[in-house]
């Protein structure tokens, strides 16, 4: 949808909430020792959501661990 070059009514973005904190919190796991682990999945994450927003993801991000997972649950509060 970004990737039209056309006058949009909107800016379409993407969340930084759960589906990008879900892959590093299970690199992370709580553990001091995957701290970098940790902050390189969410770079990886943070790059993707980027280049969504603008236009230019082709797909090619590392999911990692937890990327791919469910994260709708009905009546799921913040």
């Amino acid at each position: 949808m970004n990737k039209l070059q056309t006058k949009k009514p909107w800016n379409m973005s993407f969340s930084f909430g759960r589906a990008l904190q879900q892959s590093t919190l299970k690199a992370w796991s709580g553990k001091r020792e995957n701290e970098e682990k940790a902050r390189a999945t969410f770079l990886v994450r943070c790059k993707a959501n980027s280049e969504a927003t603008l236009g230019t993801y082709k797909g090619d991000a590392t999911l990692g661990e937890g990327a791919s997972e469910r994260l709708h649950f009905k009546d799921y509060k913040y």
